[in-house]
């Protein structure tokens, strides 16, 4: 066992520092929205944080921004705004989401952290409102349907245990909003006893560390909860999210609470001495995970990319960041449809995939790298 490691272990264990909760400063309720069931919840939950700007709309859109606000007023105010709405028929019909899973489901769209690499920029259009789904047995109901199904776990030799997997943060944070919805902890308990029936699995991937609500669910080892993990240069632009330290101790405690758990390794990015950095960073997680006896883990391993559409979002949002955005220095890939990210040169990616492909199960034994890209 490295040296390393061994000096982690041997620091006194901590006591968890309270998460920090964000706390929308204006909430607005859409007319359809006002007569779902899972609204009164929501309500209650913001009632109870002191929540002042509680607005019940008259009709289903969002009210437009005021005349005169400047891109980055507009960004501010989104930001801090929580709209619980119905999800249209569009958002409930599942999509398939390799490599992650068989089918996507929306417990939300936005998210309330500021990370100044944010794919939602090039996902989702206009302001980045959090619009929360008051519709939640809608958004659940396809699973007793779709289990069996799929093409990226179900049936296969690497994943197939997993069952027919259904991704929850493909365009938010479910954690980040659990303590205003409610909506995680249902969706985990309903699957977890079976109430959509056997054979599917949750997962999802978060940046926050609230964990509390969700230790003694009947999950039933049904929902694999992945931490978003970085290099400490890389931390920096994850703005409004729990610290590094805390996110590594909230997966040591859900997989103490018999969780399967995962690490979202992402985005990886080439800075300097990124070998060193990463490897601290592993040898952190193994520390972590040292006394819970033979943790599900997985890891994910994703490099930083972007798209001509969302760079100019993101530098509209962050005008003064220093994160690299230089399409000279990158590699072009099309997507089937035509679309164009940029992404690091073959040689970089290659020795970021191999460093990793060596190193996760080298200082994480038994963890299963699922994909790297």
């Amino acid at each position: 066992m490295p040296a390393q490691l061994l000096d982690r272990l041997d620091r006194p264990a901590r006591r968890p520092a309270a998460p920090r909760l964000w706390v929308p400063k204006h909430v607005l309720v859409t007319r359809s929205a006002q007569a779902e069931g899972h609204t009164a919840e929501i309500l209650r939950r913001v009632d109870a944080l002191g929540v002042e700007d509680v607005r019940l709309l008259t009709g289903d859109r969002l009210p437009t921004a005021p005349k005169g606000e400047t891109e980055r007023e507009a960004y501010a105010r989104a930001k801090a705004t929580m709209a619980v709405v119905v999800a249209p028929p569009s958002a409930l019909k599942p999509q398939p989401i390799p490599p992650s899973a068989d089918w996507r489901l929306d417990l939300a769209r936005g998210c309330p952290a500021h990370c100044q690499y944010c794919y939602l920029a090039g996902s989702l259009s206009g302001p980045p409102v959090t619009r929360v789904h008051a519709n939640l047995d809608a958004v659940l109901a396809p699973i007793a349907s779709l289990t069996g199904t799929g093409s990226v776990t179900t049936g296969t030799a690497l994943r197939g245990r997993e069952g027919t997997t259904f991704e929850l943060s493909c365009y938010t944070d479910p954690l980040g909003i659990e303590h205003l919805t409610g909506s995680l902890a249902t969706a985990i308990a309903r699957v977890g006893t079976g109430e959509h029936g056997d054979g599917a699995s949750l997962r999802f991937t978060t940046k926050f560390d609230a964990v509390e609500p969700l230790l003694a669910l009947p999950h039933g080892g049904r929902t694999r909860i992945r931490f978003s993990v970085n290099a400490a240069e890389v931390e920096r632009f994850e703005g409004g999210t729990a610290r590094m330290p805390a996110r590594i101790e909230a997966l040591r405690r859900v997989a103490a609470a018999g969780y399967p758990v995962g690490l979202t390794i992402a985005p990886v990015m080439p800075v300097d001495g990124w070998q060193e950095s990463y490897g601290r960073l592993l040898d952190d997680v193994a520390a972590a995970l040292a006394d819970v006896p033979q943790p599900d883990l997985t890891a994910e391993v994703i490099t930083h990319r972007f798209t001509p559409s969302s760079k100019e979002v993101l530098e509209g949002w962050y005008p003064r960041t220093k994160l690299e955005m230089d399409e000279s220095v990158r590699s072009v890939k099309r997507s089937k449809f035509g679309g164009v990210k940029y992404v690091y040169p073959k040689e970089t990616m290659q020795e970021l995939r191999g460093w990793f492909e060596r190193e996760v199960p080298g200082r994480l034994p038994g963890a299963r790298l699922l994909y790297s890209t």
